[in-house]
C-alpha cells in the first residue's frame, strides 16, 4: 500500500539499491489498501535499468495461459508480460450457459462426476465464486448428491455466524423452549442483557424445571425488563409470521430481530448481509424442492399432511439446515471438492477449476461499476481492471482443465435477476474456448402467452439466441429457450398482455445501438406508447419506447 511503499523508499534512501519481485497482474487487494501503481512507480523512482520477466509458466497448459493472456491484455495500467509453457496446449476452456443458478449447480455436479469417473480425485477440483453468498446453491447441490466438499478459507453456508444467529431466531419462533437458541441470540444484537442477568434467569429456570423462555416472567428488576422485551420481540415475530410463506418469515425475522440493521453498521458487513439475503433464497428453494409450495404458511402443517403429522415448512427447513451443517464433521479428512472465493484461491492450484457466476454485476462485481475514473460505458476503469486481475487469478489456478459458467437468471440477495454474461467472456480468444450449448428447457415448445406455463411464477420459452459460438450438443444453435414470464402478481406486464407473436418476451436478449446488449425484464402501456424495460448490465436499466428504440433481437 502507499504507506508501505513510502516506508521502503525512506529505508533505501535516494541512492539506495532495491530488488523487488512481484506480479502486477495479480494485484487483487485494493479493498485492503493495495495499489497496483506502486510497481510502475518503483521502476521510475529507482530508475530500474534491468527488468527481468519470468514468463515461463510451470503450472497451466497452453489453452489456459493463452486465454489468461488475452484477458489481462485488456487492462491498460500494467507492466506487460506473456505467459507460455512447454507443457502442451491441453484441453480448451469450456464455457457453459445455464438457464438458472440451480441449473448451473447441476451442470457442475455432472462435470465433477465425469472428472472423478476418469480417475481425478475430488480434492483436485476447485469451484470458485466471486461472492461468499454464491456458495449456498452449490453446497446444496453437492450435499444432495452426496459429494464431499470443503469450504477453503471460510465456513460452509449454514456454519456462518450470521446464519446461525438467523436460524436461532427462527428456532425460537418455531419452539420457544429451545434453550441453546435462546442463549445464542438473547443478547445479539446487544440489548443490555449481561452475564449476571442470564445467571439469574438460569437459576429461575432450574427452580421451576422449565425452559429459559418460560422462566423470564419470574425475573424481576432491570434484568427482568430487558428479558421481557426480548420475549416480546419473539412473540411479535411469531404473530406477524402467521399466514406468511417460509421465505417471507425468514425475511421478516432477519429484519425484526435487528440482524440486518446490525450488520449494516459493520465495516465489512456486506458479505454477512448477502448471506442473510441468501438464506431467504434457501428457504424458497427448500419449499419448492420439498413440495410444500411457495405460498404455504410457514408455521402451519399443510392440510393434506395434517393426519400424517408432517413438519411445518419452518420446522422442516430448520431440520434441513441442522442436517447440512452437521454433515461437516463426517467429511473431515475425506477426499473433498474445494469451494472458495476467488480471493481465497490466490497462491493455490488444482487440476480442474470451475469459475462460476460470470455475469455482469456479479463478476465483474457491481461495486466495481461506479465511482472514479469512469470509462465510456460508465464503468469505473480502476474497478473493472481490478476485477479483471481477479479473473486472471481465477483462471490461472487451473493446471489441466478450466470451466467457466454463467446463468440466464439467478436468485441473488433475495431477488430474481435476469443476467447478462460477463464482459470477461467476450475477451477470451475463440481458438482456446469451447462454448457449450445451454440445455433446452422442457417448456421449449410453449408459446409466449403473457402468463407463462404454470401461472404465477411459471416459465415459458420464447427466447432465441443468434450467437453461433455455442457447440452443437444435439439441438439447434439458434433457438435455445430461456424467456421468462410470470402470471398474475408475478413479474411482467403493467399494461395489456402482448399477442403470441410479441417479439420481446421477458428474458429476451436484445441489442441497442447506444446501450449495447440487454435483457428484457418488464413492459407497460400499449400501442404507440408501449414501453419495455431492459437491463443493459453495465449501462443500467432503461425504459424504451418500442416504436422508437430500433431494438435488434438476440
Amino acid at each position: 500500500n502507499p504507506l508501505q511503499y513510502a516506508w521502503l523508499k525512506m529505508l533505501a534512501g535516494p541512492q539506495g539499491c532495491m530488488f523487488a519481485v512481484g506480479d502486477d497482474d495479480q494485484s487483487i487487494y485494493a479493498f485492503r489498501g493495495a495499489r497496483v501503481a506502486n510497481m510502475a512507480e518503483f521502476e521510475r523512482d529507482f530508475a530500474v535499468r534491468h527488468r527481468i520477466k519470468l514468463e515461463q509458466n510451470y503450472r497451466s497448459v497452453g489453452h489456459v495461459l493463452n486465454a489468461a493472456n488475452h484477458l489481462i491484455a485488456h487492462n491498460k495500467a500494467r507492466l506487460g508480460k506473456n505467459l507460455w509453457t512447454d507443457a502442451g496446449q491441453g484441453e480448451p476452456l469450456r464455457v457453459s450457459e445455464a438457464p438458472s443458478d440451480l441449473a448451473e449447480a447441476q451442470w457442475l455436479l455432472q462435470e465433477i462426476q465425469s472428472l472423478t469417473g476418469e480417475g481425478m480425485a475430488n480434492a483436485d477440483v476447485a469451484i470458485l465464486y466471486r461472492s461468499n453468498a454464491q456458495s449456498r446453491v452449490i453446497e446444496q447441490a453437492l450435499f444432495s448428491a452426496g459429494i464431499p466438499y470443503r469450504v477453503y478459507g471460510g465456513l460452509r453456508f449454514f456454519e456462518r455466524a450470521e446464519i446461525k444467529h438467523a436460524l436461532a431466531y427462527l428456532r425460537l419462533v418455531e419452539n420457544a423452549d429451545d434453550d441453546t437458541s435462546f442463549m445464542r441470540v438473547v443478547n445479539f444484537p446487544a440489548r443490555g442483557i449481561g452475564a449476571r442477568s442470564l445467571e439469574v434467569l438460569q437459576d429461575a429456570a432450574r427452580q421451576r424445571a422449565c425452559s429459559l423462555y418460560r422462566a423470564v416472567p419470574h425475573v424481576t428488576g432491570k434484568a427482568g425488563t430487558s428479558l421481557a422485551a426480548f420475549v416480546q420481540l419473539i412473540e411479535r415475530i411469531r404473530f406477524e409470521a402467521r399466514g406468511l410463506s417460509l421465505p417471507e418469515v425468514v425475511a421478516k425475522s432477519n429484519e425484526a430481530s435487528g440482524l440486518m440493521a446490525h450488520y449494516q453498521t459493520e465495516r465489512e458487513g456486506e458479505d454477512r448481509l448477502e448471506n442473510l439475503r441468501e438464506l431467504v433464497n434457501a428457504a424458497a428453494a427448500f419449499v419448492t424442492q420439498e413440495g410444500y409450495g411457495i405460498e404455504i404458511p410457514a408455521t402451519e402443517v399443510p392440510e393434506q399432511d395434517a393426519q400424517a403429522q408432517i413438519l411445518t415448512p419452518l420446522a422442516g427447513f430448520l431440520s434441513h439446515a441442522s442436517l447440512e451443517a452437521g454433515d461437516n464433521q463426517a467429511q473431515q479428512g475425506r477426499d473433498a471438492v474445494q469451494l472458495m472465493t476467488v480471493h481465497a484461491s490466490k497462491g493455490l492450484e488444482f487440476k480442474a477449476v470451475f469459475v462460476t457466476g460470470l455475469e455482469e454485476g456479479l463478476f465483474p462485481h457491481e461495486n466495481s461499476i461506479g465511482a472514479s475514473a469512469l470509462g465510456a460505458d460508465g464503468s469505473s476503469v480502476e474497478g473493472v481492471e481490478e476485477e479483471r486481475r481477479l479473473m486472471y487469478v481465477a483462471m490461472t489456478r487451473a493446471r489441466e482443465r478450466l470451466y467457466l459458467s454463467f446463468a440466464q437468471q439467478r436468485m441473488l440477495n433475495g431477488q430474481t435477476r435476469y443476467c447478462l454474461r460477463s464482459r470477461f467472456l467476450d475477451e477470451l480468444p475463440e481458438d482456446s474456448v469451447r462454448w457449450l450449448a445451454p440445455p433446452r428447457p422442457s417448456t421449449y415448445n410453449a408459446a409466449w402467452s403473457g402468463v407463462g406455463a404454470g401461472g404465477a411464477g411459471g416459465f415459458a420459452s420464447g427466447n432465441s439466441y443468434g450467437n453461433n459460438r455455442y457447440a452443437n450438443s444435439g439441438g439447434s444453435n439458434n433457438a435455445h429457450g430461456g424467456g421468462v414470464s410470470r402470471g398474475a402478481g408475478g413479474y411482467g406486464s403493467k399494461g395489456n398482455i402482448p399477442k403470441s407473436d410479441w417479439p420481446y418476451p421477458i428474458g429476451q436478449s436484445v441489442t441497442h445501438a447506444r446501450f449495447g446488449n440487454g435483457v428484457v425484464v418488464s413492459y407497460e402501456g400499449q400501442g404507440e406508447d408501449l414501453r419495455i424495460q431492459v437491463n443493459f448490465g453495465r449501462n443500467g436499466m432503461k425504459w424504451l419506447v418500442v416504436s422508437l428504440a430500433k431494438l435488434q433481437i438476440g
